[in-house]
């Protein structure tokens, strides 16, 4: 099973292909409705629209065998706690040995963040835009675990 963060998520057209070669069944979770595939694998959640509510949803039902898709930093760590697979959305796949780093680096780059803004004008940085090879990497990583998974 894929549970994907859906409410920012830039490639759910590419998750729900995969799903569907490979025969995997997928929940987007969100916290209002999402226009999704009309398909048997591919399902919908709406979690509301409470803080972080969608993350509590993906949250309450990850475990071992399943993958969860997000970019949220804080939901991967809950995610890989309960046992599941942890991808974001540039194809990143991250684990226990590696998260911590990546937290620590979010942690840092926020107390940075009043300070840098104002060096440079009150611009903020953020990720670079999602173009053709994010999609293209992360497809890639997508089938990677999923392949290490068995599906």
């Amino acid at each position: 099973m894929i549970l994907v963060d859906a409410d920012a998520c830039p490639v759910k057209r590419e998750v729900c292909e995969v799903a569907i070669r490979r025969n995997v069944q997928v929940i987007l979770v969100a916290g209002q409705y999402l226009r999704v595939p009309d398909h048997p694998l591919i399902r919908f959640f709406a979690a509301g629209d409470g803080f972080d509510a969608a993350d509590d949803a993906i949250a309450a039902v990850a475990r071992p065998g399943a993958l969860v898709l997000t970019a949220d930093v804080p939901l991967m760590d809950r995610a890989l706690k309960a046992g599941a697979a942890c991808l974001d959305f540039r194809g990143r796949e991250m684990t226990q040995a590696n998260i911590g780093n990546v937290s620590a680096t979010r942690d840092l780059m926020a107390e940075l963040r009043p300070g840098i803004e104002g060096m440079t004008g009150g611009q903020g940085g953020g990720p670079p835009p999602f173009g053709p090879k994010d999609r293209a990497a992360f497809k890639n990583g997508l089938d990677r675990v999923l392949t290490r998974m068995g599906f």
